[in-house]
Formats: structure tokens, C-alpha cells, sequence
């Protein structure tokens, strides 16, 4: 009969096998997982192979979007903007840009409203949007478009949208809208976002830093979509024909890139952390 010390040894040993071959298994499937050979057991590597490819792709799309925020942003302006007049009556011309541009970060996109359902969907009743066009026409940087002036947050929206779609040069300018568009009809979302810092780089700087104002603001929009029904895409839609025109004037050319417009600016609205 074998004694107590020799019966304590063998489990020691059973033990110590049964570990080694379960760390033996884990080290297998590590390998095998990085894609390493294995000998015979190719079978471990095709059922590994898609997630390492997964992983790498997640991994390298980390990467990219880190480096884009870690590039070159556009310029920021180191002093305030100097804007001759704030008026609706026509362009308005900042000395110090030397560029048109109304004065929207001089006056400020008020975040009144959020929760209001179908912000910048609905539109407002035009007597009164007409209403704040002249309030700026007469008082300029002094306009009250406070909601003891104006309740519905509705009409001030129109009053933007309208600005922006009145003004001579659009927002994302005419030479920039080709590699805006090129950004929307590429189906990679890491290539669409690279696209998009190149298409930004070619903005006038006055131009650009309103956009990057405006989309700041839009994303503070989309916080509140459970309340104001306002997602990127919706916003998209509304803010895609506001901001950008075609500089063609076929008719046809122009409606054909609507859906362009409207996924250019939901990429803005929510890689707006990134892209500025």
C-alpha cells in the first residue's frame, strides 16, 4: 500500500501536468489569435484569422483618427474679428479676414431652445423672420433676438438659415464643394474623415471657422435628440442645400448631389470633436 507521502506526490504531479497543459492550450490559442503558424493545427488559425483581422482594423482605424485630430488644424484667429457692418442688406466684409462673412461669431448661435422638437426643421412664420432681418438692419450687433423679443426659438432659427442661404459665396465655398462631395460618395469612414480635413484645409479661414462654430453648436443640438428629434441626419438634410451649392448650373447635376450635401454635413456634425 503506498504511503501518504508518495500518494501526495502523485497529485502533486497530476497537478503539475494538468496546468502545463492548460497553459500549453492558451498559449496555442495566442498564437494562434496573432496569426502565428502552428504546424498541423491550421484549423485554429482559420477560425482566429477573422478576429485578428477585426482587431487590426479597428486598430488602424484608431490610428488614423488619432492622427487627424493630432494634425494640423485649420488656423484659429488669434484676434477678434473686425466686421464693418451686421446687416442683411448685403455682404458683409470683415477688414481683418478680408473676406465676406457675417458676423455669426461676433453675435453668437445663442443654444436657446434645445429641447424644442424639430429645431431648424420647422420653420417660422416669415412676417416675423422678416421681422429679425431688419432688427439687424437697423441695429446691427444691438439686435434683441432674446426670447422676451422673439418666443418662438423657430423664427430665430429661419432668420440663420436664411442668412446662410442669402449669401453670395456659400459657406463651404465653390471651390471647396468638389472635395466635400468626394468625401460623401467614398463608402471607407476613415477615408471620408481624411477627405474631409483636406476639403476644410481648402475653406477661406473666415469660412472655416464659422463652420466650426456652427458645427460645434449642431452637435450641442443632437445632445438633445431624444427631446427635440434632431439627429445628425435630420440636421443634415436641413443644413446640406443651406451650406453648400453647386457650382454647376445643370439643374439635374445640383438635385443629384442633395444626398451628398446632406452626408457632408452630418459628418461634420459628428466628427466635429475631430475634424476641427
Amino acid at each position: 500500500m503506498p504511503s501518504k507521502e508518495s500518494w501526495s506526490g502523485h497529485r502533486a504531479n497530476r497537478s503539475a501536468v494538468h496546468n502545463s497543459k492548460q497553459e500549453s492550450r492558451q498559449q496555442h490559442l495566442l498564437i494562434a489569435a496573432l496569426g502565428m503558424k502552428l504546424g498541423t493545427q491550421k484549423s485554429s488559425v482559420t477560425i482566429w484569422q477573422p478576429l485578428k483581422l477585426f482587431a487590426y482594423s479597428q486598430l488602424t482605424s484608431l490610428v488614423r483618427r488619432a492622427t487627424l485630430k493630432e494634425n494640423e488644424h485649420i488656423p484659429k484667429y488669434e484676434k477678434i474679428h473686425n466686421f464693418k457692418v451686421h446687416t442683411f442688406r448685403g455682404p458683409h466684409w470683415c477688414e481683418y479676414c478680408a473676406n465676406f462673412m457675417w458676423g455669426l461669431i461676433a453675435q453668437g448661435v445663442k443654444c436657446a431652445g434645445l429641447n424644442s422638437e424639430g429645431l431648424y426643421r420647422v420653420s417660422g412664420f416669415s412676417d416675423l423672420i422678416e421681422d429679425v432681418k431688419m432688427a439687424f438692419d437697423r441695429d446691427g450687433e444691438k439686435a434683441d433676438i432674446s426670447v422676451n423679443m422673439y418666443e418662438d426659438i423657430n423664427i430665430i432659427t429661419g432668420a440663420l438659415k436664411l442668412y446662410f442661404r442669402d449669401l453670395p459665396i456659400p459657406l463651404i465655398t465653390y471651390d471647396a464643394y468638389p472635395k466635400f462631395i468626394e468625401s460623401a460618395k467614398t463608402t471607407d469612414p476613415d477615408e471620408q474623415l481624411e477627405i474631409l480635413h483636406e476639403a476644410l484645409k481648402l475653406l477661406p479661414p473666415a469660412h472655416c471657422e464659422t463652420l466650426r462654430y456652427l458645427m460645434a453648436h449642431l452637435k450641442r443640438v443632437t445632445l438633445h435628440e431624444k427631446e427635440n428629434l434632431m439627429s445628425a441626419e435630420n440636421l443634415g438634410i436641413v443644413f446640406g442645400p443651406t451650406l453648400m451649392r453647386a457650382p454647376e448650373l445643370d439643374a439635374m447635376a445640383a438635385l443629384n448631389d442633395i444626398r451628398y450635401q446632406r452626408l457632408v454635413v452630418e459628418m461634420l456634425i459628428k466628427n466635429e470633436d475631430i475634424l476641427f
